[in-house]
């Protein structure tokens, strides 16, 4: 399946905050163009930092590392963790606002075989329930910073999933609940997730 196939979201539906707009990412495919063709899937889970939110690295001022997040909405925002792995989110809000939406996780739809030569696993389920696994899965890393997702000849992208109402239907019902890993505005409602998705990176059981 060539780029030509998928129609890409609009710049416009990362206008709104990323509390707007996390819900609604769910169910369209995060892309990836590689060497050995195109990979990734549907977007299960995600996360919203907003700009008023002490959990948001650009809570307050913009730096070398979270400059991205204050640049024009449908950029990639691409970070590193413990030294070793990387985190990637949608820009959203207008160019000067800082907010994302973190992906959590996708369901390896497209090129599985190129998401399982990146990332070794025993069970098909680990190979992108995480932040962390799905970049490395699908080799997104700090290259990939700043990236136009709204953009066809990116090597990263979210396109539009003409089935995503009957895919969130099917593996739904989507559950709001708290953000994982983290100990500022950790009550904050700020995670989406499809539930019945096996590759949710975790379910929790006082979910709102």
């Amino acid at each position: 399946m060539t780029n030509l196939s998928f129609k890409l979201l609009p710049r416009e539906f990362y206008e709104p905050s990323a509390a707007e707009v996390a819900p609604l990412l769910l169910g369209h495919f995060l892309l990836r163009q590689t060497s050995q063709g195109i990979c990734g899937g549907e977007i299960v889970e995600t996360e919203a930092y907003l700009t008023d939110d002490p959990a948001c690295h650009a809570y307050r001022r913009e730096t070398t590392r979270n400059k991205a997040m204050w640049g024009k909405p449908g950029r990639a925002y691409v970070y590193q963790i413990y030294g070793a792995y990387f985190c990637v989110n949608a820009v959203c809000r207008p160019h000067g606002v800082a907010e994302a939406v973190l992906v959590r996780a996708v369901r390896p739809t497209f090129g599985v075989d190129i998401l399982r030569a990146h990332r070794v696993v025993a069970k098909e389920r680990d190979l992108t329930n995480g932040p962390g696994k799905l970049c490395a899965a699908m080799q997104i890393d700090r290259a990939l910073d700043e990236v136009d997702l709204c953009d066809t000849a990116s090597p990263l992208w979210i396109a539009r999933n003409p089935q995503q109402a009957g895919f969130v239907k099917t593996v739904g019902p989507l559950v709001t609940t708290t953000r994982i890993g983290i100990t500022q505005a950790a009550d904050w409602p700020l995670r989406f997730y499809l539930d019945r998705d096996e590759w949710v990176s975790r379910r929790l059981r006082r979910a709102r």
